[in-house]
């Protein structure tokens, strides 16, 4: 870890538990058949994809996902079933990173959209804080707000563009394979955090 200077970190599974098979359920039972077929861990339709890249509205999002379906779902039935799969942050994953700072700079990479941003905040809050959420990192980056999404590699190329990263002083962890090859792509090293691994146990701290 002496060359590395940067660390970015996606969200989901990594820093929030998250079950997809929750919101997968939760849409089946909506009469959305086969919704894995819209959207997994391994892959995204286009209208999800335009959802977290940002380039489809809110409210344009829930009717053609309606106009898809052929069912006629309410806005808060569409958004309560895709925020289901948000559970809780790792309380000791987020203090690692306090410990993790003084060390590198830390960023973070999510796949997200508007509709999943507010639920995070409210999420974050159901428990005493002291400071908010953004305040582990450097910089907090979204892909909604990028116009692109992991794993392209021109999502990576971007925040390397935008924070004036060297890809050979970065590092980026994620829980999703194909996220890991899209860094991989742009030159950046990469860390595919399996399933029931933590970033504690990836020994990140130099005295580690």
């Amino acid at each position: 870890m002496q060359q590395i200077k940067n660390i970015i970190f996606d969200l989901g599974g990594v820093l929030l538990d998250i079950d997809y098979n929750k919101t997968k359920i939760a849409f089946e039972a909506l009469g959305v058949n086969h919704f894995d077929r819209l959207y997994s861990q391994a892959d995204a339709s286009d209208i999800f994809r335009r959802l977290e890249r940002g380039t489809i509205p809110v409210a344009e999002f829930y009717n053609e996902l309606r106009n898809i379906t052929g069912l006629n779902l309410s806005d808060h039935q569409i958004e309560t079933a895709w925020n289901s799969m948000l559970l809780d942050f790792r309380e000791k994953s987020l203090q690692y990173l306090e410990r993790l700072k003084p060390y590198y700079a830390l960023y973070l990479l999510s796949n997200t959209n508007k509709i999943h941003t507010s639920v995070l905040q409210e999420i974050y809050y159901s428990k005493p804080r002291k400071a908010p959420f953004e305040q582990y990192f450097t910089s907090c980056i979204y892909s909604y707000d990028t116009g692109t999404r992991k794993p392209d590699r021109e999502c990576f190329e971007w925040v390397l563009k935008k924070e004036n990263l060297d890809p050979g002083h970065t590092i980026f962890i994620d829980d999703s394979i194909q996220n890991v090859h899209g860094a991989e792509s742009a030159g950046i090293k990469s860390i595919w955090l399996k399933q029931n691994m933590l970033i504690e146990d990836l020994g990140l701290l130099p005295a580690d």
